[in-house]
């Protein structure tokens, strides 16, 4: 689809290896990250799964992502720390390449013009429709690439095979280091300040449930909706199902500066990573 070519024609299938397989290296790297972090320290663990969903449906990615699933006790902070920040730094490492790779091979903006020749009889790139949205890394390399003019617009990205994956894979990224219950950050956060991680998990939690309610704000002149729906549903399945607090480990074991580091670390990338609106609506002007 990112060429306006028909997906369910057999000759148009080679056209999305680009995405598809960019998509499922990001997703695998983070999984075996957690595989192997877990094999390390003697925690029984499955092989990935990958959690496949029709892009015609509600999710235009094709896919729900992927997952391991841990069998045994994870006995100490050190292992809960080394588990949790095994996937996401694996993912982030390969994001970064395919996000260089998109750049360094960005085409000219008249690509778009190529893929929408309606377009060629506007003034400009019509500001409508679905659009991503940034995070402060997403503005801060559009301000330090060469030519921010030739930058693709928002609801164009899905054009670009390899910005639009390396988007999701930053996506998909800080979605696992939200610091709460059993995601990825509340792992890595526990490990840092133990059970204070449920505070900083309350914030988060009633942020993004402002965000979602943001939704529902009358503001037709703004030109955008400014908050994602999604954030509600999201809170549900973080309040009922993921929790907010990590379960305890007893542990007295305090970890090494190299894993604070690296801990202060990742949870600075969910911090300027972070889309606290993914997607939204441009509406005409």
């Amino acid at each position: 689809m990112w060429l306006n070519k028909n997906p369910f024609e057999l000759e148009n299938f080679h056209l999305g290896f680009p995405y598809s397989i960019s998509l499922l290296i990001i997703l695998l790297a983070h999984e075996l990250g957690h595989y192997f972090a877990a094999k390390y320290h003697n925690v029984n663990a499955t092989l990935p799964y990958f959690i496949p969903i029709p892009p015609f449906l509600f999710n235009p990615f094709g896919t729900m992502g992927a997952l391991i699933k841990i069998k045994s006790p994870i006995p100490t902070k050190r292992a809960l720390f080394d588990i949790g920040i095994a996937g996401p730094l694996s993912g982030l490492f390969f994001t970064l390449i395919i996000l260089i790779y998109g750049l360094a091979t960005l085409p000219p903006l008249s690509y778009v013009y190529d893929i929408h020749p309606e377009y060629k009889q506007l003034s400009e790139i019509p500001s409508t429709g679905l659009a991503f949205g940034h995070s402060l890394l997403t503005y801060i390399i559009k301000l330090l690439h060469g030519n921010p003019s030739n930058f693709p617009p928002m609801n164009e990205i899905y054009h670009y095979p390899y910005l639009c994956v390396a988007w999701f894979g930053l996506f998909v990224t800080t979605l696992n280091l939200i610091p709460v219950g059993q995601l990825d950050g509340g792992h890595i956060l526990y490990a840092l300040i133990g059970k204070k991680q449920g505070v900083v998990a309350r914030i988060f939690f009633f942020f993004i449930i402002g965000i979602g309610l943001s939704s529902f704000l009358p503001l037709p002149n703004l030109g955008f909706h400014p908050g994602t729906i999604g954030w509600l549903l999201f809170a549900v399945l973080i309040y009922f199902f993921i929790k907010l607090d990590h379960p305890e480990i007893y542990d007295l074991y305090e970890l090494d500066p190299v894993r604070k580091i690296l801990g202060w670390f990742a949870l600075f990338i969910f911090i300027i990573a972070f889309p606290p609106v993914p997607f939204f609506e441009l509406l005409p002007t």
